[in-house]
């Protein structure tokens, strides 16, 4: 009788907060001594325990991106692990999307999971359908959570509680744990006056920044829970902004737009406060009068239009910032961290002429697609339809003439995400535009979804949203009919040096381009059409060998999965 195939089996441990992981014995500990526990009862089955731990602390299982989790998944696509053990399948993961994709991965290496307290065979089409159900309701719980944590914290800031995050400067947290508001720190509170009062002087963040570095003022110093410090430095322009907007110092609690009397003293009195808000305001307009006089006289699209409309996935506003290279200038919309907290592999750095032309490409979209399915009107409205269609279109064309003066006008707020691009639109603004009262629009008309997403070519990145329209590559495809013209000429004998003195051009130029010729009928056509994808450039395809396989070719170049 042939023994038993050796099963190496790997557990995963998670807790959510990290309430009691300084115990020498905590909830980690417990759920690994279970899973420990059941691999022993599985010996005689061929049941082997890895040596490896994986355990996240203070994780949620929301998200996939835990570090003992990716550690796992590799050793997993490394086929270095035949069974995964938990103690309970929402210790994996609480997403029914999640867990959709974690067993597509786990059965493309042909590893399995069981759950110690929760029986399950997955073999079976009941045993997936009770497990997703279980996920669902774990789904549900963990949103219904968040939603209950959140009302939470609208309600205690409406009371004016400090509901915790980073200490702003000027401020340290209430002696008394219980007391959920902030006491004032002298010696940092004269810190903050001091740029209030900077600001009202010069009305111009670079020269406080100027002359809070010179005076030595600093940021805030924290100090973490396992003893590391940071802050503490020169204070940036970034940081000085977000200082002098904060209403904390007002005496006041913010959630999200709105502001609530807070439980705290102020730092700074109102009438020094107006006078600085008036100043910044006064600030904005001049920059974006400069936007408009540097677009020329014809044109009404102010610089940097987008500024204020847009936030990342996480809720971090997106700034206007340049850099200059050969005498130009080139603008980026970058994730605020990036410009006052140093750098951030999540934070996003964005080419600003190629996102404004995508947001307005996306807006006119939009416009195009709900006149014509007559979804503009909350009451679709037969007599009002081609007038309501024609408002829609010109408003479209007005968009490509005025820009992003317009643009700026009809957006009140949007977010990106890694896949998609989110917007809403002001509906009086939209409403005057089209000449319908604001009351009888859609309400959904006044939110849209896009796919985005970023693709690089070479050193460029390309923003791809909305719905992707053909777009021939002039080069590319010029380069593709020379190449044809090439081949032919080599094989009616024409020699190669005579090819380049013909053209002017070296005889490798030639040597390199001409087999674009050779390229497979589906990839050429896709060069015609504008159809290739956006990564696929002409040095690309003659910066190494090319396949002589058009299979191969189309799998090179992107044409194909494997």
């Amino acid at each position: 009788m042939s023994p038993r195939p050796k099963i190496r089996c790997a557990i995963y441990t998670r807790k959510s907060s990290e309430d009691g992981l300084d115990q020498d014995f905590n909830s980690l500990d417990a759920q690994y001594e279970a899973c420990v526990a059941y691999v022993a009862s599985q010996r005689h089955e061929g049941w082997t325990l890895l040596p490896a731990r994986y355990d996240d602390g203070g994780l949620s299982g929301g998200t996939l991106e835990r570090p003992a989790l990716q550690r796992l998944l590799d050793e997993v696509d490394a086929r270095r692990v035949d069974m995964v053990v938990v103690y309970k399948i929402d210790r994996l993961t609480r997403s029914l999307a999640d867990f959709v994709r974690l067993v597509e991965r786990l059965e493309k290496a042909n590893c399995s999971f069981v759950s110690v307290t929760q029986a399950f065979n997955t073999s079976s089409s009941m045993g997936r359908l009770t497990l997703n159900v279980l996920l669902s309701f774990a789904q549900f719980e963990r949103e219904v959570t968040a939603e209950r944590i959140r009302d939470k914290i609208a309600a205690s800031k409406k009371k004016g509680l400090w509901m915790g995050g980073n200490l702003p400067l000027g401020y340290d947290r209430h002696p008394d744990p219980k007391a959920r508001t902030l006491v004032v720190n002298p010696d940092e509170a004269r810190t903050v006056r001091r740029l209030f009062d900077l600001y009202a002087a010069f009305g111009c963040l670079r020269q406080v920044a100027e002359r809070a570095n010179g005076e030595g003022l600093c940021s805030k110093l924290r100090v973490r829970a396992n003893g590391s410090t940071s802050g503490g430095g020169s204070l940036s322009r970034g940081q000085i902004y977000s200082l002098l907007r904060n209403p904390v110092y007002l005496g006041k609690i913010r959630h999200k737009d709105r502001t609530w009397p807070g439980l705290h003293a102020a730092i700074v009195d109102e009438a020094l406060w107006d006078q600085v808000q008036a100043r910044m305001q006064e600030a904005a307009q001049r920059s974006r009068s400069a936007g408009r006089r540097a677009s020329g006289p014809s044109g009404d699209d102010p610089g940097s239009w987008l500024t204020g409309l847009l936030r990342d996935e996480t809720g971090d506003r997106l700034t206007p910032s340049h850099t200059t290279r050969s005498g130009r200038q080139l603008r980026y919309y970058v994730s605020n961290r990036l410009i006052s907290g140093g750098t951030d592999p999540s934070g996003w750095r964005l080419p600003a002429p190629a996102l404004e032309t995508a947001v307005l490409d996306i807006l006119a979209a939009h416009l195009e697609n709900a006149a014509t399915s007559h979804r503009v009107l909350a009451r679709p409205d037969a007599g009002r339809a081609a007038e309501t269609r024609g408002a829609a279109e010109n408003l479209r064309a007005r968009l490509r003439t005025a820009g992003g003066g317009l643009g700026a006008r009809l957006i009140a707020a949007g977010t990106l995400q890694r896949d998609r691009i989110d917007l809403s639109l002001e509906a009086p603004a939209l409403a005057a535009d089209l000449g319908i009262p604001a009351k009888d629009l859609d309400p959904a008309f006044l939110t849209l979804t896009a796919p985005f997403s970023l693709r690089r070519r070479g050193v460029e990145v390309k923003i791809i949203a909305g719905e992707v329209k053909p777009a021939p590559d002039p080069h590319l495809r010029a380069m593709l009919i020379r190449a044809h013209g090439w081949a032919r000429a080599l094989r009616s004998g024409t020699p190669l040096t005579a090819l380049a003195r013909r053209d002017k051009v070296p005889g490798s130029y030639i040597r390199t381009r001409a087999p674009l010729a050779f390229l497979s009928p589906r990839i050429q056509q896709a060069i015609l059409d504008g159809t290739q994808p956006p990564e696929l450039t002409l040095k690309r395809l003659v910066s190494g060998p090319m396949p002589i396989n058009w299979d191969a070719q189309e799998l090179t170049f992107g044409f194909r999965d494997v």
